[in-house]
């Protein structure tokens, strides 16, 4: 009897099994089939089921993308959206974690392009179509579709114009060295570290990332943007880890600030994408066509950042930019990035 019990039992849960198998199947090629469809009335089909799924999980980097939120919701208001923010390589890690534990939470992701890679190498993005992709240039969509540029911002020197003149700012990376800036400048000491180094080795070597090292160059555990805004305050008159978009942003709202490219600069490539397992795929997909659009573009590019839409002139774009995050070595040179910078600022 007890061997009936044990065979009732593994054919039951063989079942169960095939059960959750088939559904998760059912699932993908649902997700697969809306993110596909290319019909006149996808519009209408994406409002209807986003009413249905009444929620919206984004999974973002940063708070520089608030006021394209908040026209979203304006538009939507029958969606609660929830957005979880981390830095790219956090957001990845935890991402490959949750699919790893068949826990799926997010809708839409909104990361840097290195870690859109990574995130379609593990199944975590879904392919999809949008009127919005036929605006953008050919090399800002993923050639699989999986994902789309939607902003693009560029790191290098941010300062406080009533602390430090057009004039006196430096103009080249070696006026970093100028004795005159010694423990005036911070840096921060996030992600935004390591990809500030590796865009410094494409036009220096590792010897004069140390000599910048004897500049006492302050480090915070905080982001980019905080960092931006001890430059807008006068906390710190200077700093070369600053994204030209913060700068804009905050000069904008009244901030005596400027922004320059010594050399050639990282660019934040932030691109926007469909998770493979997305719980509201309806409202994920309008998400990204909202993100993709004319409307969502104007919206970024008032806040600084460029566009990959060809119908967008984007004015800011500097000489040089090192688009580091999507070079196939991206992952092991940022951990060397980041090793050397923390030896050489002291963190």
């Amino acid at each position: 009897m007890a061997k009936v019990r044990l065979a009732m039992g593994r054919a039951l849960a063989g079942s169960a099994m095939l059960v959750c198998n088939l559904l998760a199947s059912a699932h993908a090629q649902s997700t697969a089939e809306i993110a596909a469809y290319k019909g006149a009335d996808r519009t209408s089909r994406l409002e209807s089921g986003a009413r249905n799924e009444g929620a919206l999980a984004l999974y973002a980097v940063g708070t520089q993308s608030d006021p394209v939120y908040q026209a979203f919701g304006k538009k939507y208001p029958f969606l609660k959206v929830d957005i979880v923010r981390a830095d790219s390589p956090t957001m990845t890690r935890r991402l490959m974690e949750e699919y790893a534990a068949q826990t799926y939470l997010a809708d839409a992701i909104e990361l840097n392009t290195g870690a859109m890679a990574a995130l379609k190498e593990a199944g975590i993005l879904q392919a999809f179509d949008s009127p919005e992709l036929a605006a953008y240039r050919k090399e800002a969509v993923e050639p699989g579709r999986h994902w789309a540029l939607e902003y693009e911002s560029y790191l290098s020197l941010g300062y406080n114009t009533k602390l430090v003149s057009d004039d006196q700012a430096p103009r080249t990376l070696d006026d970093l060295l100028d004795p005159k800036w010694r423990g005036k400048m911070a840096i921060a000491g996030t992600s935004t570290l390591a990809n500030w180094v590796g865009a410094l080795l494409r036009d220096k070597d590792e010897a004069f990332v140390r000599k910048l090292g004897a500049q006492q160059i302050k480090v915070f555990e905080i982001s980019a943007r905080a960092v931006a805004n001890m430059v807008v305050s006068g906390e710190v008159p200077l700093s070369p880890t600053i994204f030209d978009s913060h700068m804009a942003n905050s000069r904008d709202q009244g901030a005596t600030v400027a922004w320059r490219a010594l050399g050639g600069v990282y660019p934040s490539t932030n691109a926007v994408a469909l998770a493979s397992r997305a719980k509201h795929p309806h409202a994920a997909l309008l998400y990204v066509d909202f993100a993709l659009s004319k409307e969502g573009q104007e919206i970024n590019q008032k806040l600084g950042n460029a566009s990959g839409r060809t119908d967008i002139v984007n004015t800011s774009r500097p000489a040089h930019v090192y688009y580091l995050a999507d070079e196939p070595n991206y992952v092991a040179n940022y951990e060397k990035w980041l090793a050397l910078g923390r030896q050489a600022f002291g963190k």
